[in-house]
């Protein structure tokens, strides 16, 4: 379950994206183009520390890029590489705003929801200290089987930032897609864990109800 509060965000997330994403090297858009945020959904960090959420942001007229971010109360030792920046949140302070496919959480969380079947967080707005249940923007599933407590992913050996994006830890290789078709015409998932594939992660938000890979797994 996620827990979201109504609160001011400074910079936003957007703002904080504005300068980054230019830099990727999947980035397909001029470097001014103005963002706008398309869908999103959210993991669960079974601590209960750290938020693990997924944007869908479109730059300018161009494609629909796929953005894991993580939300830390403190800064990840190490991992200097994959901070974006900080913002102030009005009801949680500080928050150290990382690229997902860097953090240890969302890397775990990622392979939980592909390897068991998973789906993405329930989602509560927090209103003056009453839970409201919303919808997520995007809807996302796991199509792998496993059944039971998963053999942790370990330490983020390798990030290989292109599109896909591999993330490389002792136990799996993940792949997450950056650059994502966004019309059914456009192309339907591809591969979906099924006939010997790697198991997948896809997912489905307005304007796209075919479902879409976002993200592979397999043993490394």
């Amino acid at each position: 379950m996620a827990i979201v509060h109504q609160a001011q965000l400074k910079p936003t997330k957007l703002e904080l994206l504005a300068p980054w994403l230019p830099d990727r090297p999947w980035f397909p858009a001029p470097a001014a183009a103005e963002l706008e945020r398309v869908a999103a959904y959210r993991f669960d960090d079974p601590a209960g520390e750290v938020g693990v959420e997924t944007l869908l942001v479109r730059a300018g007229d161009g494609p629909l890029l796929h953005v894991p971010l993580t939300y830390r109360g403190a800064p990840l030792d190490g991992h200097d590489r994959w901070l974006l920046g900080t913002l102030e949140h009005s009801v949680l302070g500080r928050r150290w705003v990382y690229d997902g496919c860097g953090d240890p959480v969302y890397v775990g969380a990622l392979a939980h929801a592909i390897l068991t079947g998973g789906e993405q967080a329930e989602e509560f707005v927090d209103a003056a200290g009453q839970l409201e249940r919303r919808e997520p923007g995007a809807t996302v599933r796991g199509s792998g089987v496993r059944a039971g407590d998963l053999t942790p992913v370990g330490a983020v050996l390798r990030v290989d930032d292109g599109d896909p994006t591999v993330v490389v830890t002792d136990t799996l290789e993940l792949s997450v897609v950056r650059v994502l078709p966004d019309a059914d015409a456009d192309a339907d998932a591809d591969g979906d864990g099924e006939g010997g594939g790697p198991p997948v992660l896809t997912g489905t938000w307005t304007g796209r109800s075919t479902p879409v890979r976002l993200a592979s797994a397999r043993t490394a």
